[in-house]
């Protein structure tokens, strides 16, 4: 007995120092896949226009085929958030059949993803969806930031690890704070959405001293850019404080990036001097981002040396997988089917590139369905699509998300008529330029210390200052937009549309989506002057579905509908506006 016992010591003693002795000098080559804002384009199949697309989830699964076929080295998959919206595939899976296996769930499980972030558009589809959705995950849905009101602690798991080689990798999940300016309370209720650098400090100390990691990763659904829309690296609650907590919180190896949609890849510095890097994707499973990090152990320290490359891959360059086409190709044919549902027809085509130029029937119909749903004295709403049309003749589901692309609830607010002109005054000065003759851009572009236009390597067009989607119009008024005149000038409210006065003291009923209502785009708050705890309080009533449902059902009703210009506002003078429109039209357009 004492001989076997011997002899057993003796084998493991040897199996010990053989592992021991291959472990010193040992090198681990372990890639890092991050997909971010995918926004549910899963198919290579756009439900839209029904026609094929090159870029999708599919896609992705090739190119993770092929690198977990390389027995060199270890894969970890990440998802950065913003994975809920976009695409009927996943609104269907959200609201038409919430009680079946979520479509996008299933597929995530299937890729064998190791872990993911919250986005903000996740939380948009509210409670039942998003409490239902983590649960049919086979990994963990973070966000160290999102904190339970009553327990305050995480509503989400903070923070996972994942080993590889023996390699611990500690990954932090976070999501913009910005979530209460853009969403109704009643959709993210009973969470508080914390300072993403005060969450990371708090977190990585705990990390480091509970799971002592060799690698710690950030994954962060937040901007790469801290001034965005106004703000300043010391703006409490920043909504794109990712770079921030690279380079304030010491700890990071590699923090991606997600929510901007503009692709990062670089290395900056933390307030150590070392470097960290910075990576990100795009959207819509476009550009996906790559880690490649060669670790390798001194023999004389015994610790783990790093290195760390950064890669963005093109989904276009890889064929769909054909087992992932295979397998969710019922759910595809479901789609599918719901789509090309009829609900109407139009009389007129309309497409959302006239939108950017002044009054438009696209944006008029958006008008005519808010007013024709609340009864409110006067609309506001913006094109939600860059460059979309919309064909006269039989209308489907699938119109619906041209028409209008995200899960807004539609409000009905209280404002005075200076806020009203105040709005416009705002939407006006971050949308036209300050033309200075007929020569001029109508358009607001961004432009280098020259006064050359900077251009969008993405869009391949001229970069707008300010997001198309903040350019607010208004129905139910007659009013005029200057653009010879500086801005908080240019605005002339005329009369009300039936030709009654327009009055800047009284109170009028207005229709708008949540968005803009919860402090988007800061037309109340910045234009309008209204404080963003004072919000809540001006809103008179919200719809329980999104506005989609309810302009589906509207058209339904109206069986026929004749969209059309309302007329109500121009741009002066208008020889100008109509050169300039005409200008920036083909820069934007090219056609």
């Amino acid at each position: 007995m004492y001989r076997s016992i011997n002899k057993i010591l003796v084998t493991t003693l040897l199996v010990i120092t053989i592992s021991f002795s291959v472990l010193i000098g040992q090198t681990v080559k372990l890639k890092i896949v991050e997909t971010t804002d995918s926004h549910g384009a899963i198919y290579p199949y756009n439900f839209m226009d029904m026609k094929p697309q090159d870029h999708s989830l599919a896609q992705v699964q090739t190119y993770l085929n092929g690198q977990r076929a390389d027995s060199t080295q270890e894969l970890v998959l990440l998802s950065n958030g913003d994975i809920l919206q976009g695409t009927p595939a996943v609104y269907y899976y959200n609201f038409e059949e919430p009680n079946s296996p979520h479509l996008y769930a299933d597929v995530m499980n299937y890729m064998k993803y190791d872990a993911g972030s919250v986005g903000n558009h996740d939380i948009e589809t509210g409670h039942p969806v998003y409490d239902s959705f983590v649960t049919q995950l086979n990994f963990p849905w973070l966000s160290a930031n999102s904190v339970d009101v009553k327990t305050q602690k995480p509503y989400f798991k903070p923070y996972t690890i994942i080993e590889r080689k023996g390699i611990k990798i500690a990954v932090l999940g976070l999501t913009t704070p910005a979530i209460p300016n853009w969403l109704p309370q009643k959709i993210w209720e009973g969470i508080q959405f914390d300072d993403m650098i005060e969450t990371a400090k708090m977190w990585i100390p705990i990390i480091k001293e509970n799971e002592k990691p060799e690698i710690i990763v950030g994954l962060f659904h937040a901007g790469g850019d801290p001034t965005y829309n106004g703000q300043t690296i010391t703006t409490y609650k920043n909504e794109n404080a990712t770079r921030l907590v690279a380079e304030q919180v010491l700890g990071f190896d590699v923090v991606f990036t997600g929510h901007d949609h503009q692709g990062w890849n670089i290395f900056v510095n933390n307030s150590d001097s070392n470097k960290v890097l910075l990576i990100g994707g795009t959207s819509s499973s476009r550009i996906f981002a790559e880690v490649t990090i060669n670790m390798t152990l001194n023999p004389e320290t015994k610790k783990w040396e790093k290195e760390f490359t950064g890669a963005l891959l093109n989904s276009k360059n890889y064929k769909p997988d054909a087992d992932f086409i295979k397998t969710f190709n019922p759910q595809f044919e479901i789609v599918k089917e719901y789509v090309s549902k009829e609900i109407g027809v139009f009389t007129e085509t309309i497409s959302s590139r006239e939108s950017l130029f002044g009054d438009s029937p696209f944006v008029d119909l958006i008008h005519q369905i808010q007013l024709g749903i609340t009864n409110a004295n006067i609309s506001f709403a913006a094109p939600l699509t860059f460059n979309t049309k919309i064909e006269k003749g039989k209308i489907f589901v699938k119109d619906m998300f041209k028409l209008y692309k995200y899960e807004n609830l539609l409000y009905t607010i209280s404002l005075s008529g200076k806020e009203v002109k105040d709005i416009l005054d705002y939407s006006s000065g971050i949308w036209f330029n300050q033309m200075k003759d007929e020569n001029d851009d109508l358009l607001k572009f961004v432009k280098d210390e020259s006064g050359k236009l900077k251009w969008s390597e993405r869009s391949n067009s001229p970069m707008l200052e300010e997001r198309f989607y903040n350019f607010e119009s208004a129905a139910g008024i007659n009013y005029t937009v200057d653009v010879s005149k500086p801005i908080g000038e240019r605005v002339t409210i005329t009369s009300m549309k039936n030709g009654n006065k327009f009055d800047l003291n009284k109170i009028y009923k207005v229709a708008l989506n949540s968005y803009r209502g919860n402090g988007g785009g800061g037309h109340l708050t910045l234009g309008a002057k209204i404080p963003q705890t004072e919000l809540a309080s001006r809103i008179i009533t919200s719809t329980d579905k999104d506005l989609r449902f309810y302009m589906m059902k509207w058209i339904e009703k109206e069986v026929t509908v004749n969209p059309k210009t309302d007329n109500n506002w121009k741009i002066i003078p208008e020889e100008w506006a109509k050169l300039g429109a005409e200008k920036d039209s083909k820069l934007m357009f090219k056609d």
